[in-house]
């Protein structure tokens, strides 16, 4: 039956013939969705939902108990939803699993995108670094409003210590979607460069992360 459908309702013959990349966001979400629901076809189901849910970043920070609500999303297309964004984010987070070593400030943005994107309110971590640049441990310190979080560097020069770091990159999310650093942001910099080269651990980066991209304090000459 698939055969005599129009290419725009077959998006899987098209992910072949084109790649995956020449889909849109329904087409793509229609193959997790298919074989759609009673009805309804997979790539309807799929525009629905995209509505319903205020579009993919909507939809992707929805909860599986909030997708259950769904018109026409059983158990079974709840789990497939859910077990997609978390593979997502398992790939966005491998290049910095413990003790793999820092190649560059992209892998660190990637990272945290995996682990701050979603969040609605502002939240400032660091990443503890060996000799080699390969990562000791992840930590969220400070957490804050949707426009701030309050940083205390000595809490961070503590958590160095503790995990016997070399270097530290911090980094922290704008849930504005603005990744631009603001003049608290680099402030803060500095006095953390300060605070940790005080006990001789050095301050690699300081990264931003939002929806409109990421930008590294370093690569702009601020740390």
């Amino acid at each position: 039956m698939s055969s005599r459908l129009p290419l725009s309702e077959r998006p899987r013959e098209r992910l072949f013939e084109a790649g995956p990349q020449a889909l849109s966001d329904g087409e793509l979400l229609a193959i997790l969705l298919a074989p759609g629901a009673r009805g309804r076809s997979a790539a309807e189901l799929a525009r629905g939902l995209l509505v319903d849910r205020g579009g993919l970043v909507g939809l992707l920070g929805s909860t599986p108990a909030e997708l259950a609500h769904a018109k026409g999303l059983g158990p079974a297309r709840v789990a497939r939803l859910a077990a997609a964004l978390e593979l997502g984010r398992r790939y966005l987070g491998a290049p910095l699993e413990p003790r793999s070593a820092l190649a560059a400030p992209e892998d660190a943005a990637r990272f945290l995108k995996a682990k701050l994107l979603d969040l609605p309110h502002e939240v400032f971590c660091c990443l503890f670094l060996d000799t080699r640049h390969r990562l000791i441990r992840y930590e969220e310190l400070f957490r804050g409003t949707i426009d701030g979080a309050t940083v205390y560097p000595r809490e961070v020069v503590k958590r160095a210590l503790a995990h016997n770091a070399s270097a530290v990159i911090v980094g922290h999310n704008h849930p504005s979607g603005v990744s631009e650093p603001s003049e608290a942001d680099r402030n803060i910099t500095l006095k953390l460069a300060k605070a940790l080269a005080l006990v001789e651990v050095r301050l690699l980066d300081h990264v931003v992360v939002s929806r409109g991209g990421h930008v590294s304090l370093a690569e702009r000459g601020l740390v």
